[in-house]
């Protein structure tokens, strides 16, 4: 019971913060990025880790399906942490965000990396596949936390967008949160408390689209089988900034996917 007093005793708090998140999710993007001062392990950003840890259970299962002739995109690439990893994997990398504060943040970080670039696009928006495929041709794909803000159309305009830009050649890894639990398990997992909300989720309540969990039911719905083909999946750990203990990495329960068009060579 104490444990089911203590979660509803944050629903004032969350009802509170969230109130103050734009409706318009490119609106809230912008706005959260504007305001941002530092990123990386110690940072702001609640999901920019910068974990060696999540990026090893990543490394060997890009390594082997993504053709390193094909140019990979970062989809949702913030300020471009992954994007700068996956350089230093493939010769061609470029990360796209809606938020155009975000890529300039993206841009300045990755400004010694000569095999990375950035652009202003919302993936999810009809016809960003087909700029990307005649900007950058046949690519591999990598998305991590997108696809569980998205609302369910979005979903789908996403991954029909995906669909277009890996053709046959291409591949998509991505990596999502999956938590098991309810909305207040998840806050209070990662350190909320009716006393204490630490300063990275409550930025995040006041300026984001209200996240969902994207697992493997949720992937075959937005990833039919008409079109897909499955090559690997299963759980990961999705590492966050520390906000328990200082220093003391946190992870959330999330799920991965390895992905083809169903006519792939």
């Amino acid at each position: 019971m104490s444990k089911l007093w203590d979660r509803m005793r944050l629903v004032p708090t969350v009802v509170r913060l969230a109130s103050h998140a734009p409706r318009n999710p490119h609106a809230a993007w912008e706005r959260y990025w504007s305001g941002i001062q530092t990123t990386g392990h110690d940072g702001e950003v609640l999901w920019d880790s910068d974990s060696p840890a999540e990026r090893n259970q990543y490394t060997d299962l890009v390594l082997a399906h993504f053709d390193p002739t094909l140019p990979v995109i970062d989809i949702g690439c913030g300020n471009g942490t992954y994007t700068r990893w996956l350089a230093s994997l493939f010769p061609k990398v470029h990360g796209i965000d809606v938020s155009a504060g975000a890529v300039a943040r993206a841009t300045r970080e990755a400004r010694d990396i000569p095999n990375c670039s950035f652009s202003v696009l919302d993936g999810a928006t009809a016809g960003a596949g087909e700029i990307l495929l005649q900007q950058l041709g046949p690519a591999n794909v990598f998305v991590r936390g997108v696809f569980h803000v998205l609302k369910p159309a979005k979903q789908a305009s996403l991954a029909a967008n995906l669909r277009t830009i890996v053709g046959s050649t291409g591949r998509v890894f991505l990596a999502e949160t999956n938590f098991p639990g309810n909305s207040l398990d998840y806050l209070a997992g990662l350190g909320a408390t009716s006393d204490h909300m630490p300063s990275q989720l409550q930025r995040a309540l006041e300026h984001l689209p209200r996240p969902g969990r994207f697992g493997a039911r949720e992937r075959s719905r937005v990833f039919p089988a008409a079109d897909w083909r499955v090559l690997a999946d299963g759980p990961v750990n999705i590492d966050v900034v520390p906000m328990v203990q200082a220093g003391h990495p946190q992870a959330v329960p999330g799920y991965f996917a390895l992905l083809a068009g169903a006519n792939a060579e």
